[in-house]
C-alpha cells in the first residue's frame, strides 16, 4: 500500500503463476547482462548496468510489444505515479496488553490507548519514525511518534480518564477546579493547600477525585458538612461520602419565644405584700 501496490504472493508449488516479467525479463537479464561476469563493486555495477540498458536491452525489438523499451517508456513514464516522499517504514508487530494506568509496554517505552480498552489485548506495530496501536481485529486506535530512549512516556491525554489527568494538576489548576465545584470544596481544598509545615497538596488532588466517584454535588456537600464540624481531612471528607452523611437534615436551631410585657401595673403586683393596703 505504501507504494501503491499489493503483493499478490503465488500459491505454494505452482511456479508457473509468476508474472511474465519474472518468466521472461529476470531471465534476460541474467543471461545477457549477468553471464559470465565477474563479481564487482556495486557501484561499478550500477554504471555497468545502465551503459548496458541504454545500448543494448533499451535498443532491441521487444517479443510482445514489437517496439524498442527505451521508446515504449517514453509513452508510459506519463502514467507513472511519482515515490513517496519517504521510504517504506519497516516495522515489528507485537501483542501487548493496556494495563490499568493507560499505558502500554513497546521495545521499553510506554504509550497510551485509550483507557476503555483497559486489560484487553492490542497489537503494537512499531516503525522507525511512529507507533500505532491496533484493538484485536486491527482497528487503529492510537498513533504515536517513536519513542527515543528505554522509558520514554508517550502520552495522548485524551486517552485518559479523569482522575488520572488529575495527577498533572498544578496548584492553580487544583484550585480552579474546586471552585468549579463550589464554594466549601473551594475553600476546603484552599485549606489543604495553605496548610504548614506538611505539604497536602496531594491530599487536595485525592480530595477532587472524589467527584469522580460521588459527584461534584455530593463532593460539595460533603466538604460543606466537614468544615462545619472542622472536620477538613480528606479521611473524614471520604467517610461522609461513604455513609452518605451529607444528605442528613440539619435542625434549624429553635427560635426563642417572643418576649412578654407585663399586662399589670406595678401597684396590682405588690398590692398582696403590702396586706392589701394600697400602695403609695
Amino acid at each position: 500500500m505504501h507504494y501503491g501496490f499489493l503483493i499478490d504472493p503465488n500459491r505454494p508449488g505452482k511456479p508457473e503463476h509468476k508474472g511474465k516479467v519474472e518468466q521472461g525479463g529476470v531471465h534476460y537479464v541474467k543471461r545477457n547482462f549477468l553471464a559470465g561476469r565477474d563479481p564487482t563493486p556495486r557501484a561499478q555495477a550500477n554504471r555497468d548496468v545502465l551503459r548496458w540498458v541504454e545500448g543494448t536491452a533499451g535498443q532491441r525489438i521487444h517479443g510482445t510489444t514489437r517496439e524498442q523499451p527505451l521508446a515504449r517508456f517514453e509513452v508510459e513514464r506519463s502514467a507513472l505515479r511519482p515515490l513517496p516522499r519517504s521510504p517504506y517504514d519497516l516495522a515489528v508487530w507485537k501483542q501487548v496488553k493496556l494495563h490499568r494506568d493507560g499505558y502500554v509496554v513497546f521495545e521499553g517505552s510506554y504509550y497510551t490507548a485509550p483507557f476503555r480498552l483497559q486489560g484487553q489485548k492490542l497489537w503494537v506495530r512499531g516503525g522507525t519514525r511512529e507507533v500505532r496501536i491496533f484493538t484485536g481485529e486491527y482497528q487503529l486506535v492510537a498513533t504515536h511518534r517513536r519513542a527515543q530512549k528505554p522509558g520514554q512516556r508517550l502520552t495522548e491525554l485524551s486517552h485518559l480518564p479523569a482522575h488520572a489527568l488529575l495527577a498533572g494538576l498544578t496548584r492553580e489548576q487544583c484550585q480552579e477546579r474546586a471552585h468549579a465545584i463550589g464554594p466549601a470544596t473551594a475553600e476546603l481544598v484552599e485549606r489543604l493547600l495553605q496548610h504548614r509545615p506538611e505539604n497536602r497538596f496531594r491530599s487536595a488532588v485525592r480530595l477532587l477525585r472524589l467527584a469522580d466517584r460521588w459527584g461534584a454535588k455530593r463532593l460539595e456537600g460533603a466538604c460543606a458538612r466537614a468544615l462545619r464540624f472542622e472536620e477538613t481531612s480528606y479521611t473524614s471528607i471520604k467517610r461522609i461520602l461513604a455513609q452518605n452523611l451529607n444528605a442528613e437534615l440539619h435542625p434549624e436551631p429553635m427560635a426563642s419565644p417572643p418576649a412578654s410585657i407585663f399586662v399589670r401595673t406595678a401597684e396590682e403586683l405588690l398590692e398582696p405584700l403590702m396586706g392589701g393596703e394600697p400602695w403609695n
